[in-house]
């Protein structure tokens, strides 16, 4: 049998001696203070009753990728954390199965859900055990409990949840109550109202020595596996450990709604929209239209970077919008080899944007020759987008005169915000002129 340290052997007097200041000062090191193994558990074999859909709310999809494939990917950036066990319903575990396949997610191990979240929770920890099915994953010092459909996660605060949790054996994310708690009489009257400065509403991420949370499930009663949703309070019932509570950042709420699905678009298409890269090439015009771009999409609030060519565009690892300048139409050999290029630099889990405008000198292109061009993006375009890849082509016609020129480019900058920021898949291959 596998040996766990009893809860008693946890003694009463680390309880008290760990603030959110000891966490930051951690933080303010000079190297990462975690070295003791981190394993985290997401409970996802929920139906999302709530959402109303009739798929599950953690495998529907935001920007065409799974939902969970977020929260998971927010927490296999983080090098220091080793494993990941997601808990799924047993009718979902082929769909996790493809999802961690085709997002290329390294550190998941798939474990069956229970017919409650503790229980469900509960199976997750026990992937760490003798007593779970399948091989048996390293045993860590520190699990952080995580809801799969809360994706926004950062390093810093995962952080402060690890390091208070190891320090004082439970932690816990909260957030202040919006809203004053009352409770009701069996006949719908106001019994009393709770003082709402006293109350913190229970947020996530969790985290425990994995010891203390094991055996605190072992104990639980039946009432607790079927009625129970806090593993806090568990930790504190049954081995004595009373939780240091950290104040999270408001991006930390949870999808529970249909609503909340566009909310948390919005949110990862504002995040993905912050800056562009223009690559302007080396001739006069791309380089004159780049300043006027430039100055454009900065007054629409978007930091943008603009340099001759790709190959010297450092940028690209942060930069998720790249904008391609060129004069007279691109060959779609042209085009295709930016693609290889610039998906050789990125992480393409997250939608990438190229906007390729170019400047038509030569005059007026025949019929035959734009449905020529048109017809090449689009299968471009489609095979792009399969690699999660937005191509966008926006043509200019050149013009001497100012008033029509300043006109012009004004047109392309609310084009290419509206295309950065809403990232349609409808608009991915078409032509468009400014």
């Amino acid at each position: 049998m596998e040996k766990h340290e009893t809860c008693s052997e946890r003694t009463v007097e680390r309880q008290r001696d760990v603030t959110n200041e000891d966490c930051l000062s951690e933080l303010t090191k000079g190297r990462c203070p975690v070295n003791f193994p981190v394993a985290v558990v997401l409970p996802a074999a929920g139906s999302g009753e709530r959402t109303g859909l009739s798929t599950p709310k953690q495998f529907c999809k935001i920007l065409g990728r799974p939902l969970i494939s977020y929260t998971i990917h927010a927490f296999e950036r983080v090098f220091w954390i080793d494993s990941i066990v997601v808990v799924v319903a047993k009718e979902s575990h082929d769909l996790m199965t493809d999802i961690i396949q085709k997002y290329n997610h390294t550190k998941v191990k798939i474990v069956e859900g229970g017919s409650t979240r503790h229980r469900s929770i509960f199976n997750g920890l026990l992937a760490f055990s003798e007593q779970g099915f399948g091989p048996k994953l390293q045993k860590p010092k520190v699990v952080i409990i995580h809801d799969a459909v809360r994706p926004f996660l950062e390093e810093d605060f995962l952080l402060k949840i690890t390091l208070a949790a190891n320090k004082q054996g439970a932690s816990g994310a909260v957030r202040p109550l919006v809203s004053t708690v009352v409770a009701a009489t069996t006949g719908g009257y106001l019994d009393h109202s709770l003082e709402r400065a006293r109350y913190r509403a229970s947020e996530m991420p969790q985290g425990f020595i994995y010891d203390i949370i094991y055996q605190a499930y072992q104990h639980c009663s039946e009432a607790e596996f079927k009625f129970g949703t806090e593993c806090l309070e568990l930790a504190l019932q049954h081995c004595g450990t009373s939780a240091v509570l950290i104040e999270g950042p408001s991006s930390l709420w949870k999808v529970t709604h249909k609503q909340d699905l566009a909310s948390a678009e919005a949110v990862i298409k504002e995040s993905l929209s912050q800056s562009a890269c223009i690559i302007t090439g080396e001739c006069t015009e791309t380089q004159n239209l780049s300043t006027w771009m430039k100055n454009g999409l900065m007054a629409e609030g978007m930091w943008v970077d603009a340099i001759p060519n790709i190959e010297q565009g450092m940028t690209l690892s942060t930069n998720r919008n790249l904008i391609k300048l060129s004069v007279n139409s691109p060959k779609s050999v042209e085009i295709e080899e930016f693609m290889k290029m610039c998906e050789e630099t990125k992480d393409v889990l997250y939608p990438f944007v190229i906007l390729w405008v170019y400047l038509n000198v030569s005059g007026q292109a025949s019929f035959s020759q734009e449905n020529d061009e048109a017809s090449a993006i689009m299968t471009l375009a489609e095979d792009a987008q399969k690699r999660n890849i937005f191509l966008y082509c926006v043509r200019l016609s050149y013009s001497k005169d100012s008033t029509e020129c300043e006109r012009t480019m004004n047109k392309l900058c609310q084009i290419t915000v509206a295309l950065i920021r809403d990232r349609s898949a409808a608009f991915s291959g078409q032509m468009l002129y400014a």
